[in-house]
C-alpha cells in the first residue's frame, strides 16, 4: 500500500456514521468475501468486495460487544464470532444471498468473556477461544 499512489487503493465500506472498524477476517475459501465488526458492536458485517459498499449481511446474535471473528478455513460458507457476552457463535452463510441470515446453527458459553478466537487449520472440527485466564478448545 503507497500512500503516494492511492489509485491502486479502493475504499469497499465505510460505516454509516464513521465508527471505527475493530478487527476484519478474509474468507478463506472465497476471496471475495470479508467479515468486521465496529468497535463495541454487536453485529459482524459481511462484506463482498465486488459489490463495494453495501453489506451482503449481518449477524446479530450477540447482547454484549464482538472481540473476534474468524472463518472456517475448510468452508466458505461458515463463521464464528465471539464475545463479551460470553458466546461464541458459529454461523452458516449458504443461504446469504437469497435472506439474511437470523440465528446460529451452534452457540457455545463460555465462563466470561471470549476475548478471541481461532479456527484451526489443521484440524478444522476444532475452533479454540481465550476467556479469563483460559483457552479452551471446542469440537464443532
Amino acid at each position: 500500500f503507497d500512500q503516494r499512489n492511492l489509485e491502486d487503493s479502493t475504499i469497499i465500506y465505510e460505516t454509516p456514521n464513521l465508527e471505527p472498524l475493530l478487527r476484519l477476517e478474509w474468507n478463506k475459501q472465497d476471496h471475495n468475501y470479508l467479515a468486521t465488526f465496529k468497535v463495541d458492536s454487536l453485529t459482524t458485517t459481511i462484506l463482498d468486495i465486488r459489490v463495494p459498499s453495501m453489506p451482503v449481511t449481518e449477524l446479530g446474535g450477540h447482547h454484549n460487544p464482538i472481540n473476534a471473528v474468524a472463518w472456517a478455513p475448510h468452508s466458505s460458507c461458515h463463521i464464528c464470532t465471539a464475545g463479551d457476552d460470553s458466546q461464541a457463535l458459529i454461523w452458516d452463510l449458504t443461504q446469504m444471498s437469497k435472506r439474511s441470515v437470523e440465528d446460529p446453527i451452534l452457540a457455545y458459553n463460555a465462563e466470561a468473556e471470549v476475548n478471541n478466537l481461532q479456527w484451526s487449520s489443521s484440524q478444522p472440527d476444532w475452533v479454540s477461544i481465550a476467556f479469563a485466564n483460559k483457552l479452551q478448545i471446542l469440537r464443532v
